[in-house]
């Protein structure tokens, strides 16, 4: 099929704007995005040190949930939503954990003007549920929307699988014959 006049300019002109949007240095939407993105790399991190110590005061004061938050826990299970998250809920998940040192490590973020996603590797030491402490890497996902201009954590979705499983042991645990 021949290429139309109106196909060649329409690609020279969009070569042009790709051109100079790019001599031109980044745009105020791009600077923006990258001030909410380290934000939020930065509050992510506070927030879950905090957190790791048990302390929800300081968790509480860094991140806030969309009234629709989900969160698919790294034990498995039924998502959980902000609705569940109670006073008495909250209280009970900080006395989870105790004496907890975290760290995490950026694999990708990707912003745009209303939304932020982090993909991580959080690694953290930590007693839960009354265990030991004990090294507990996870791969994150943690999503932010920014609602009446402020940012709010809409999803996070955490697994211990960073060292990585068989393709049996993973069947099994699709299957459920591992708990």
């Amino acid at each position: 099929m021949p290429t139309s006049r109106r196909e060649v300019l329409w690609a020279i002109g969009a070569g042009a704007a790709s051109t100079l949007a790019a001599a031109c240095g980044p745009t105020r939407a791009a600077a923006e995005a990258d001030t909410a993105v380290a934000d939020l790399v930065q509050r992510s991190a506070l927030s879950n040190a905090a957190l790791m110590r048990g302390d929800l005061r300081a968790y509480r004061s860094l991140i806030s949930y969309t009234d629709d938050f989900t969160l698919m826990s790294p034990f498995g299970g039924t998502p959980s939503r902000g609705v569940d998250y109670t006073p008495e809920r909250m209280e009970a998940m900080a006395r989870f954990f105790r004496n907890g040192v975290f760290e995490q490590e950026i694999i990708e973020t990707y912003a745009s003007r209303d939304l932020v996603v982090l993909a991580l590797i959080e690694m953290q030491n930590v007693e839960v549920g009354g265990l030991p402490a004990q090294d507990w890497p996870l791969r994150v996902t943690l999503v932010y929307c920014r609602v009446d201009g402020a940012w709010r954590l809409a999803h996070r979705h955490a697994d211990p699988l960073v060292a990585g499983v068989s393709l049996a042991t993973a069947a099994a645990l699709a299957r459920g014959d591992i708990r």
